[in-house]
């Protein structure tokens, strides 16, 4: 039986999710994206939110490429 983890890895290969380019930055976006779904907010995809906990709905929408983020670059200055 595989893990979370690991259907997430071969979700994300299959769709060729360009965005998202580790598992931390998964990890990282699907935990704010289910703060927002515990807040309240609409899913995203076609799910039955009482069927399924909003980390599940999360993860799930990331891994489709529903949420849509920016990555910051490094600021050089910064680190002086």
């Amino acid at each position: 039986m595989a893990t979370t983890t690991e259907l997430a890895e071969n979700e994300l290969a299959a769709t060729g999710g360009p965005e998202v380019d580790s598992k931390y930055r998964l990890i990282i976006l699907a935990a704010k994206r289910s703060k927002q779904l515990q807040r309240g907010a609409n899913p995203r995809i076609d799910i039955d939110p009482q069927k399924h906990k909003p980390t599940r709905i999360a993860l799930e929408e990331v891994i489709r490429g529903r949420v849509h983020f920016t990555v910051k670059p490094k600021d050089p200055q910064a680190t002086s």
